[in-house]
């Protein structure tokens, strides 16, 4: 049977999976290990107990989120409900969406992905002329 701190605490990587931080749980340990993501402002690990009332700093790309632990869930639910389970304050909110704005306003929109078939082409028809 679970004892009661267990009861209100979760580990920190399952959070971030079920509040929908991150895709896998997997990826939430990278970031934790990565030290992108920051509990009550220390470098914690993936195991580290959250409780409601905990802020954690996550930092995803260009984006930093710093958020209030409200709820624990054990499963991934819909984002709806992983809403429900972090508070994020008006002043981080409008900061976050600045930078994005900014981004977006600069034409900076870095999107990582292969070459298609017809860019690969143009790449070697490119090296060919050298």
């Amino acid at each position: 049977m679970a004892t009661e701190a267990e009861a209100v605490s979760q580990r920190l990587d399952k959070w971030l999976w079920a509040a929908r931080f991150f895709k896998t749980r997997p990826l939430a340990v990278e970031a934790v290990e990565g030290g992108h993501v920051h509990v009550n402002d220390e470098r914690v690990k993936p195991a580290r107990q959250v409780r409601p009332g905990d802020k954690i700093r996550i930092k995803k790309g260009f984006e930093t989120w710093v958020v209030t632990v409200k709820g624990l869930n054990e499963q991934r639910r819909p984002a709806t409900e992983a809403r429900l389970l972090y508070e994020e304050s008006d002043y981080h909110r409008e900061q976050r969406e600045a930078v994005i704005e900014e981004r977006r306003l600069h034409g900076v929109n870095i999107k990582v992905r292969k070459p298609d078939k017809r860019e690969r082409r143009l790449i070697d028809a490119f090296k060919q002329t050298w």
